[in-house]
Order: C-alpha cells, then sequence, then structure tokens
C-alpha cells in the first residue's frame, strides 16, 4: 500500500477551512471519481483502491490516502494535485 500523507499550516477560521477542503473534495472527486462525506470535522474519502479522510485543525489541515497497488502508479500525480489545489484554495 503506498500513502500519501500532507500537512498544511493554514490561518483560516474554522467556516473558511471547511469551504477550503470542499473545494479541494470536490476537485478530487471530479478528476479522480473519488467519493467523499463529512464526519464531523473529517473528511472522509472513498473509492475502490483509495481509502482516506482530510482532517480540519485550528491551524492545520491533514490529508492522508492509502492507496492500492492499482493506483500506485498515480501517486505523484495525486499527491501533485493536492499541492496543487492547496496552494491555490489557501492563499485566496
Amino acid at each position: 500500500m503506498s500513502v500519501i500523507d500532507v500537512h498544511r499550516s493554514h490561518s483560516l477560521d474554522k467556516e473558511h477551512a471547511r469551504a477550503a477542503a470542499e473545494t479541494l473534495a470536490k476537485d478530487l472527486s471530479q478528476q479522480f471519481d473519488v467519493h467523499y462525506q463529512w464526519d464531523g470535522d473529517e473528511l472522509k474519502f472513498k473509492r475502490s483502491g483509495v481509502k482516506g479522510y482530510l482532517h480540519i485543525q485550528q491551524a492545520d489541515l491533514h490529508v492522508h490516502l492509502e492507496l492500492g497497488m492499482m493506483l500506485r502508479p498515480f501517486k505523484s500525480k495525486i499527491e501533485k494535485e493536492i499541492h496543487s489545489q492547496l496552494d491555490q484554495i489557501l492563499s485566496a
């Protein structure tokens, strides 16, 4: 199993951090056919071969994805997209 683990500092209030997480989830959902749902302050991701979460903390967003064997070759592309989206939504 291959793991993507990204922490990103932010200075957003809870409402804006949640909106940023929702934006990231929508983008990942469209690009990689990942399903997501909220569970409190945690956004859970799931699809065949992928599971993980995005946890919102006061000054940190933590994205953790576990990729199965079939998606392992796409790890760098998925991780690059997560970083790119976080750069965009947290600087807005």
